[in-house]
């Protein structure tokens, strides 16, 4: 299984055919017309249902004796605490049995693609071997996820030994939780795959796009919260809105964004007809690296701070330092010199794993000798090392935009509050605003509409 459709970026690995990442239709008509088409309903409907029953099962805690989980949140709220939340629809805010989410599969699924990557006899089995290749990845994919089921699950629970009632636990009833979380994790990856398989879309992505919807009540309801107890004011609530509605443009635009490199194909007999001698094109996605920048960034920056919280925090000398550590990386942080110097930091982080993604994805040599042995050319390039460099020329400055379009989002969240004049603190619900969590919903949305759009395409031309 390959990583989730909206977190890596995709649009330059082949040539030929449409190759749009815009919808063809309206969306309202899309709509209609899925529903009015049997198979394409009971689908969606299958979905929903899939939904339904991830939305049960994050409000079903896991029984930890004499802990409530108001005073877990208490302790590590921010920072990586709060993106997972967000990502399991508020799961691990309750402690729920689906507390992970698929946190662990993702990062499975990346560490296994850059394996794949630099491993040569990986690479070439995945490229020869076909669907006994794919389903040895998978495979390893979930023994790996297995493993790292256990080991974020033990690191949540040393996260949260600074509750008592939690560091007193036995190692018994920390075992069992771990089952819990365990089972939890991969019963969703299970439900990602029925989603996959008999609905509609991407089912991983489809899960997590599910519990950033989840979580959105919640965020409002601080935001309306603060704004009842005079916290908000009301044209703060106004510039909220106009700041999300603007960042969901800004994110639809540049995700649909591409660079076109015409291609010219020879011309050549095939018996007595003359085949090829058209023209197509090379679509090469702006915004290549997709949601992934972020997430490796995120992970770095929140590392101080959970080490803080295994070494005692403020109480030791030691835990003080991360804590001070994170602040300074931390783009959020109420210190304003320290917010900016978090800022530049978190956007050199970004631009340093858009381009080493974008470079283990998009190998421009094995692009221009797929070009070359299929008789393709750019025109005024000449085939070889002069398309590789201007191949590379061209995904190097596309990606300098991809990457600061990734770093104005990921900021986005953190500025916003700063704009509409919300206090620090209240803002906690602005993080759908930007960030990780608007631009895998506005990706995920778009790739599903995509593949709606496509199979009513076909059923068309099959009639």
């Amino acid at each position: 299984m390959s990583l989730p459709s909206g977190f890596g970026g995709g649009g330059g690995a082949s040539y030929g055919g449409r190759g749009d990442k815009g919808l063809a239709l309206p969306l309202a008509e899309t709509i209609r017309l899925a529903w009015a088409d049997p198979e394409l309903r009971q689908r969606i409907l299958f979905v929903l249902t899939m939904f339904a029953v991830f939305a049960l099962g994050v409000h079903v805690p896991v029984p930890i004796p004499g802990v409530r989980s108001e005073d877990v949140v208490s302790k590590l709220q921010g920072g990586a605490f709060d993106l997972l939340n967000i990502f399991g629809g508020g799961a691990l805010r309750r402690l729920s049995i689906f507390a992970l989410g698929l946190n662990p599969y993702i990062t499975a699924s990346i560490i296994m693609q850059i394996l794949t990557t630099a491993n040569p006899k990986w690479k070439q089995e995945m490229q020869e071997g076909g669907e006994y290749a794919r389903k040895q990845q998978n495979k390893r994919t979930r023994g790996l996820t297995l493993l790292l089921c256990v080991a974020q699950g033990w690191g949540l629970l040393q996260l949260m030994s600074g509750v008592p009632e939690i560091a007193s636990l036995s190692i018994g009833l920390k075992v069992i939780i771990l089952l819990f979380w365990t089972a939890g994790a991969m019963f969703m990856l299970w439900l990602g795959e029925q989603i996959s398989e008999r609905g509609i879309g991407n089912g991983v992505s489809l899960m997590i796009f599910a519990g950033i919807v989840l979580s959105l009540p919640q965020q409002g309801e601080t935001l309306y919260r603060g704004y009842q107890e005079g916290l908000v004011a009301w044209w703060s609530l106004l510039i909220v809105i106009a700041i999300f509605l603007a960042a969901t443009w800004f994110i639809v635009y540049f995700t649909t964004a591409q660079r076109r490199i015409p291609i010219q194909h020879m011309r050549r007999m095939a018996g007595t007809k003359m085949m090829g001698g058209q023209t197509s094109y090379l679509p090469l996605s702006v915004n290549m690296a997709g949601v992934l920048p972020i997430i490796f960034a995120v992970s770095l920056v929140g590392l101080p701070y959970q080490f803080s919280i295994m070494f005692g925090g403020e109480a030791t000398p030691f835990g003080r330092f991360l804590v001070t550590l994170s602040d300074y990386l931390n783009p959020g942080s109420r210190y304003v010199e320290r917010a900016i110097i978090g800022s530049f930091l978190y956007t050199g982080l970004i631009f340093f794993f858009t381009y080493f993604w974008t470079a283990i994805q998009y190998n421009v040599e094995d692009i221009s000798n797929n070009l070359k042995r299929g008789g393709s050319f750019i025109p005024g390039v000449r085939p070889g090392k002069q398309t590789k460099d201007f191949l590379d020329g061209v995904i190097s400055r596309i990606t300098i935009v991809g990457a600061a379009f990734i770093s104005a989002v990921a900021l986005l969240q953190y500025i916003s509050p700063r704009l509409s004049g919300i206090p620090q603190g209240t803002g906690a619900g602005l993080s759908l605003i930007g960030g990780t969590s608007l631009l895998i919903m506005v990706s995920v949305a778009l790739e599903t509409m995509r593949q709606i759009e496509a199979n009513l395409l076909m059923k068309q031309y099959g009639q």
